[in-house]
């Protein structure tokens, strides 16, 4: 393995090295939180698709095809339907804000205490999803390198931890734009073919799985509704999405290399299922199926070959881990933190500062939780339950109060956890009944209680 491991050791300095560069390129609040709202077409689609793909979607998705076939797919296309959705219909009105976080858009609406609300759930799913990412980093560096898990996680995410705080928004674009392209070559183009060929082709594939692996809805409609009802409207509301939505230069790139990021999630998450189901022929004894992606690349690759997959994972999973961490910062640095600060607002040394200080935070939290798939699904029962229906109602009901909206996200969020806890974090049950006590209290307490006039316009 060390020929692997000098590949992953190259790997991490480059995205030390960017990020570096990324800090140069920083000069200003604006610079740091939204990459100076001014990338191309390229950049834009690069760093969208990245984002999104990270440590659930790429070992949580082999985990998927594992155990169920192709139809563990449906993961990463319910987000790219909503990455589609969010830069067709949203990215212009939202652009033209020239905001930083979702939670804007609720103070515009309402007043600054819905935004002060709103930020805590934002900031609670965003945790989460670098905690998602940066457990996946860890599963894999401790199955590929035999190396203690706590180890694992701060080494790789320390990593992250380093060049998305010193850079901020131009690190985490110019590590994307490099960790697009080498997940795509790594996973897409040797990865998957190898494991086809190990397996003996198409045929033998086909013919050492059963039928119920190849249909598309083998893992069930509940699972696949729960996943469009938890990504796709989580992809349209959450923190680390949207900011990268703000870094485009214009409307037209948004709604154009958006919606080819879109595309590109589903062809990914098809990938990622196909190499589950080899993995399934090849090593169809595993004790753990969240290992099956690091299992099925020890296995399967040639030294070298394996490093450069390796890279490739974990660029899919440093991406939005970053994403996850600099969401996470921002909403602290411009909601939370000017209310303790008498309004004033944050400084560049400031972000720095509390991007630092959440990494920090991000790694202890992921060296006390063990399942990317339940990490995510965390972040997202929060967020939607807590946050989906007061944003709609923001923007298209014109009765809705501040008391209305704040009632949905406390009984929303409460809601979420208490099903999560009762029934678990894989139950569909958290979504459904958050969105139900969410949309009852919005509606009847608003109903209740005085309209709220707009401080502004919300879209």
């Amino acid at each position: 393995m060390a020929l692997d491991l000098f590949v992953v050791l190259i790997y991490a300095a480059g995205m030390l090295v960017l990020g570096y560069y990324g800090m140069r390129k920083a000069k200003t609040h604006e610079d740091y939180l939204v990459a100076g709202r001014n990338l191309g077409p390229t950049l834009y689609m690069g760093t969208m698709a990245a984002t999104v793909l990270g440590g659930a979607s790429t070992v949580g998705t082999v985990r998927l095809g594992y155990v169920h076939g192709i139809s563990g797919f449906w993961l990463c296309a319910a987000l790219g339907a909503g990455i589609i959705a969010l830069n067709l219909l949203l990215a212009k009105p939202l652009l033209k804000l020239r905001i930083f976080t979702v939670t804007q858009v609720l103070e515009k609406r309402y007043n600054p205490m819905a935004r002060q609300a709103s930020a805590v759930i934002m900031l609670a799913y965003a945790l989460m999803i670098g905690v998602t990412s940066i457990l996946a980093i860890g599963t894999v560096l401790q199955v590929l390198f035999n190396l203690p898990f706590w180890l694992s996680v701060l080494l790789g995410g320390g990593v992250v931890v380093i060049y998305s705080a010193i850079g901020g928004m131009w690190s985490l674009t110019l590590t994307d734009i490099v960790q697009f392209v080498i997940k795509t070559v790594g996973l897409m183009f040797l990865l998957l073919p190898i494991c086809l060929y190990r397996v003996g082709g198409w045929d033998e594939l086909v013919a050492k799985l059963p039928a119920a692996s190849f249909s598309f809805t083998t893992i069930g409609w509940d699972t696949i509704i729960t996943y469009f009802m938890i990504y796709f409207f989580g992809i349209l509301i959450g923190q680390d999405i949207w900011q990268r939505v703000f870094t485009a230069k214009t409307e037209k790139v948004a709604q154009y290399a958006g919606t080819l990021a879109g595309f590109y999630c589903v062809l990914y998450g098809l990938a990622c299922a196909l190499i589950g189901m080899a993995a399934h022929v090849l090593l169809p004894d595993l004790d753990n199926a969240n290992n099956a992606f690091a299992a099925i690349v020890k296995a399967s690759l040639p030294d070298g070959v394996r490093g450069l997959v390796i890279a490739a994972a974990l660029a899919a999973m440093m991406s939005t881990a970053s994403a996850g961490l600099l969401a996470a910062s921002t909403t602290l640095t411009e909601d939370l933190l000017p209310r303790l600060r008498g309004g004033k607002q944050s400084s560049l040394g400031i972000n720095r500062l509390f991007t630092l200080l959440t990494g920090i935070v991000v790694l202890g939290i992921a060296l006390v939780v063990n399942d990317v798939i339940s990490a995510l699904t965390l972040a997202y029962n929060l967020l939607v339950g807590g946050m989906l229906i007061p944003l709609i109602g923001a923007i298209f009901w014109k009765r809705a109060t501040t008391a209305g909206a704040i009632a949905s996200m406390s009984l929303g969020f409460i809601t979420a956890l208490a099903f999560m806890f009762k029934d678990g974090l894989d139950a569909n049950t958290p979504i459904y009944y958050s969105l139900m006590a969410g949309l009852v209290s919005f509606v009847v307490v608003s109903l209740a209680s005085r309209r709220t006039t707009p401080l502004a316009s919300a879209i």
